[in-house]
């Protein structure tokens, strides 16, 4: 038997996972932190074997005892549950777990919405290493995107904005593009004074592929002193962060009315001003109603307030677990 109305709240992203046991009443009984979920490298076994190793921790620091847990509702926010077919598989896996009879699995971007919201209502852009869109309204019903790369016609996130400031810069460097001073900051961001050299140093593997994320902030910081090249970057993900957001509103039927638009991942809670200012001007013009926030709450706050609200819980306990969070 497990602990009579608590809930798991599971937020795992490709790089971490947090896991809390949630009262009820919004009280957080224990939580946990573990690697990331990645199950297209490791299987959907391995990952959810890895992900019951952490729900077992923050079950053990509820309990104080190594019983099986069992939960009232288990809310999942999962990575790499971008479309139906994955997320149906996800569930099976969970369910199989038989923490609960009550399952839900939603992709990590919702977390990341609830967290930002007072209610379930409202439309969220996520830009850290990549770029996804989700939005949700109390009926239940909610607007996604595949979310799965060029295929699926995503752009933005960190990792293509380097790779766009590392294309710029090396055909300026070699004179097939206009000049940019991207062609200089980028490479000496590694210490190397020439594309060429940086380019080696990538191809041959001297500078980790991972390492590429780092040159995101470099493509800001050139598109700040007025650079024209990286600031047409910075406008172009604006560019997309208005247009997800605008048809994401419009398929949840909220572009007449009041509704807000959160905005979190690293790239966007940096509060960029060159990218900041120009998503208000395009979502000025194509969703005037809009509200523009942040979300910088821990998106585990999110999967415990989805958990709530799976159950009802009475709003005071949503007040009480944000409270926990600092949000």
């Amino acid at each position: 038997m497990g602990l009579t109305g608590t809930l798991l709240a599971i937020d795992a992203g490709n790089s971490k996972t947090d896991v809390a046991v949630v009262a009820e009443d919004g009280t957080v009984l224990g939580a946990a932190r573990g690697g990331g979920f990645q199950p297209p490298l490791v299987g959907v076994k391995a990952a959810v074997d890895a992900l019951a190793e952490i729900v077992g921790r923050a079950w053990e620091g509820a309990r104080g005892t190594g019983l099986p847990p069992s939960f009232a509702h288990v809310a999942a926010c999962l990575a790499n549950a971008d479309l139906p077919v994955e997320e149906a598989e996800l569930l099976a896996a969970l369910v199989a777990r038989g923490w609960s009879r009550s399952v839900r699995v939603h992709n990590d971007t919702f977390a990341i919405l609830r967290a930002g919201l007072d209610e379930p209502r409202g439309v969220a852009v996520v830009c850290g290493a990549g770029i996804n869109c989700v939005g949700m309204t109390p009926d239940g019903r909610t607007a996604r995107f595949p979310a799965i790369g060029k295929i699926s016609g995503d752009w933005g996130g960190g990792s293509a904005m380097a790779e766009e400031a590392l294309w710029f810069a090396a055909r300026a460097e070699d004179g097939r593009g206009e000049p940019t001073e991207l062609a200089h900051a980028l490479p000496a961001h590694f210490g190397l004074e020439t594309m060429y050299a940086l380019i080696e140093a990538l191809h041959l593997g001297r500078i980790p592929f991972e390492r590429r994320h780092e040159l995101t902030p470099v493509l800001f910081r050139v598109s700040a002193a007025g650079d024209p090249v990286a600031l047409a970057l910075v406008h172009r993900l604006a560019e997309e962060v208005a247009a997800l957001s605008a048809v994401a509103l419009g398929r949840l039927g909220l572009l007449d009315e009041e509704a807000p638009v959160m905005l979190g991942g690293s790239v966007l809670a940096a509060r960029h001003p060159q990218l900041e200012d120009r998503i208000v001007e395009l979502l000025g013009v194509r969703a005037p109603k809009a509200t523009i926030g942040f979300v910088t709450a821990p998106p585990v706050l999110g999967a415990g307030l989805l958990a709530l609200d799976e159950v009802a819980a009475a709003p005071a306990a949503a007040a009480r677990l944000r409270e926990h969070y600092g949000a």
